[in-house]
């Protein structure tokens, strides 16, 4: 399959609407650490109040995300290694053993199909990795969906890496007018079957495929 960009937009329109939608970019993104609040419950974190019934800890995993958000819509910072250091000091600031930096030690995932171990995570590897994508004759999508499942398979930092993958890959589509990456939590349980597939196989092509299809979000 071929994964043209959907979409062309302007940087600033692309900037505009994540801003727009950036209640429910949140909203999705929180699944990634199970957490169960409501879009108006997000809001109204998002927003800087409480919500009864929702913990500490969740209500400061959604505001980094915010946080995270509002930092690659508006950075005009390049892409590079040490941006994506940057997103995750923000996203894992209350859940990572070191954020902003890289994992030195062994990980573990569990995945749907059981535990995964990722590979020892290189420095150099990963900013050769992700100069040679940036500059690969692809579209700005696959190189954004590229880069985030590359990211999360490689688990290349201690926590958040879902979601650090996550925003860096909708950086990519920011800057370049090609829309969002944004998975409809209605889909997530294929998505997630998905994901933990390429874990094991390292064959990306079908969670490429599927996402090109049901999760490109934008306006024509």
């Amino acid at each position: 399959m071929k994964y043209d960009d959907k979409y062309e937009l302007t940087q600033e329109q692309n900037r505009r609407l994540a801003k727009m939608n950036l209640t429910r970019l949140v909203f999705t993104n929180s699944r990634f650490e199970g957490i169960n609040t409501t879009m108006p419950q997000t809001q109204t974190i998002i927003d800087g109040l409480g919500v009864d019934g929702v913990s500490i800890d969740d209500i400061n995993t959604i505001v980094q995300l915010k946080r995270g958000w509002q930092f690659i819509i508006n950075d005009d910072e390049k892409l590079s290694l040490e941006f994506e250091e940057k997103v995750n000091a923000i996203v894992a600031k209350f859940d990572s053993l070191d954020p902003g930096h890289l994992r030195t030690g062994n990980g573990l995932v569990n995945t749907l199909n059981g535990e995964f171990t990722p590979p020892t995570v290189s420095q150099q590897d990963e900013t050769n990795y992700l100069q040679s994508l940036l500059v690969a004759n692809k579209s700005t999508t696959e190189k954004a969906m590229r880069l985030m499942y590359h990211n999360m398979r490689q688990q290349i930092f201690w926590d958040g890496n879902k979601r650090t993958a996550t925003l860096v890959a909708n950086k990519i589509m920011i800057d370049h007018g090609a829309g969002l990456i944004n998975v409809p939590l209605a889909k997530w349980g294929t998505w997630n079957q998905l994901i933990s597939d390429y874990y094991d196989s390292g064959n990306v092509i079908p969670l490429l495929d599927w996402t090109y299809e049901n999760g490109i979000n934008g306006i024509d």
